[in-house]
């Protein structure tokens, strides 16, 4: 081994024995520690990178419960010689004929990495004033409660619960939470055959889209809309209407009319913000039943309401079974763990259970029976509200910095995001590498406009991963961004 094969990065959140191990590991698998190699003792490795013999001992320990060491009587550590050898590096010759056989014989069919998505600076956390969407501040997630709900999931009880394969099905206990704590805050009932857990709303939006659409079908989506939903539509062949709205959110005329399928956001239209009063909810209920149109009612963020009751979801009020309900466990307040859930009709929930088995088999058991623990202890609730709390005040804060500077929006209840309208001929892409430079991070509006010409003057801001103190400092620097991009 040479002396700068390994390198420790003490600022990680990684502890130092994962750093040894993970390294030896890629070592040993990528060939630069070949089997057989010898392997320093505990002693000499802990004083070449500066770390105390237990750290490394407790790291060698590791490896040979493994099988990536093994250890000789009075000889030492060594690699271990039953580890499958890295593959010889073809000659390329072998590459070129390689990638010819591809060429002729695999045709992709689709590209999905041609499409026109939200995008987001990797590095968001790095500008003072990221104003992005779809994020949290980390700090507010109360991360020992969950913690003691991993530990809880971890224990040897639980872990038969989980371990297995439970080919499709979901945790029990999660689904119960799901029908009796969730649900009824939105005035829906469901069995718990109506019910599936899903690995987010994308993900239950594409079961959907798979189950009910084809060439034939019509599907109505909200203009301006969620381009992925766009583009799974796309993906699939179906024929798409782009809605209007107003400002009550998507308009129940005769546009609908013909649709075989619409999907509508009305507790916060995505992206305006707009909430559906009542009246349109039942309006485009009963528009919906009078031309048998499937309602797909994507619930995004309910609990974000900061003016007024919350209005009860559409599916509340559905007495046909003709509304699909997509709700998620993790949008407002941890997105990456990528958790949600299809409230329909069973025979609907049974067809998207056999297809998510096509998928994914079901989403992670431990995450689910995690999750289920949080809502059951309380923490979910605690959580909802303190971040309401916290997020009202952001919400206020960036609602009054915005009118300082005479910047117009659209008119909310509430949500985690502005609607920004520009001033007449800016390009909000343009807005948005200038501000950038000014460490202001915000997403410009003509992706979400699925028009030939989309309107280029807006933009949307998000609060949630940026602190109340920064907000109005922010907004200035976005002021001074705007003046910038419209200079002659």
């Amino acid at each position: 081994m040479t002396d700068n094969l390994f390198i420790l990065n003490r600022a990680s959140t990684e502890s130092l024995q994962l750093q040894i191990r993970r390294q030896f590991v890629s070592a040993i698998l990528g060939g630069s520690l070949p089997s057989g190699a010898a392997v320093p003792s505990s002693r000499k490795l802990a004083i070449q990178l500066g770390v105390s013999r237990i750290t490394v001992t407790q790291a060698y320990q590791s490896l040979i419960d493994d099988g990536f060491l093994s250890s000789k009587e009075r000889s030492g550590l060594f690699v271990s010689d039953r580890l499958p050898l890295p593959l010889e590096e073809q000659k390329p010759e072998d590459d070129k004929a390689t990638s010819k056989s591809i060429n002729a014989t695999l045709r992709i069919k689709h590209t999905p990495s041609h499409q026109q998505n939200i995008e987001k600076p990797e590095n968001w956390r790095d500008h003072p004033y990221p104003f992005v969407t779809a994020q949290v501040d980390k700090s507010l997630f109360p991360i020992a409660a969950w913690r003691e709900c991993s530990r809880q999931a971890l224990s040897l009880n639980a872990m038969a619960d989980w371990t297995e394969d439970r080919l499709g099905t979901d945790d029990p206990f999660l689904v119960e939470q799901i029908r009796t704590r969730l649900l009824p805050t939105r005035g829906i009932h469901a069995r718990e055959d109506e019910i599936l857990v899903t690995a987010g709303a994308q993900n239950s939006l594409y079961m959907l889209a798979r189950l009910f659409l084809n060439n034939n079908t019509l599907f109505g989506v909200e203009n301006p809309g969620y381009p992925d939903l766009r583009n799974i539509i796309q993906m699939i062949g179906s024929r798409i209407r782009y809605l209007e709205l107003d400002e009550h959110g998507l308009i129940p005329d005769q546009q609908l009319d013909d649709c075989n399928m619409i999907t509508v956001t009305p507790s916060h239209q995505f992206p305006t913000t707009v909430t559906m009063p009542l009246e349109r909810r039942k309006e485009i209920l009963e528009k919906a039943e009078q031309n048998n149109i499937v309602i797909i009612e994507d619930d995004y963020e309910p609990e974000l309401n900061f003016k007024g009751s919350p209005a009860p979801a559409i599916k509340s009020l559905d007495r046909t079974g003709r509304v699909i309900y997509v709700g998620s466990l993790s949008k407002s307040f941890f997105p990456g763990l990528r958790l949600g859930y299809l409230v329909g009709p069973a025979h609907v929930i049974r067809e998207a259970r056999a297809l998510g088995r096509l998928i994914h088999r079901h989403t992670p058991t431990n995450n689910q029976r995690t999750m289920a623990l949080f809502l059951a202890l309380g923490h979910h609730d605690a959580l909802r509200k303190r971040l309401r709390k916290i997020y009202k005040n952001r919400w206020l804060e960036m609602k009054d910095a915005l009118t300082e500077v005479g910047l117009s929006f659209q008119n909310a209840t509430g949500g985690t995001s502005f609607w920004v309208k520009g001033p007449d001929g800016l390009d909000s892409k343009e807005l948005s590498r200038h501000a950038l430079n000014l460490g202001v991070v915000l997403e410009p509006g003509s992706i979400y406009y699925f028009d030939a010409l989309p309107k280029k003057q807006y933009f949307r801001l998000g609060y949630t991963a940026i602190e109340k103190i920064h907000i109005a400092e922010g907004i200035q620097k976005l002021k001074q961004s705007l003046e910038l991009t419209l200079r002659p």
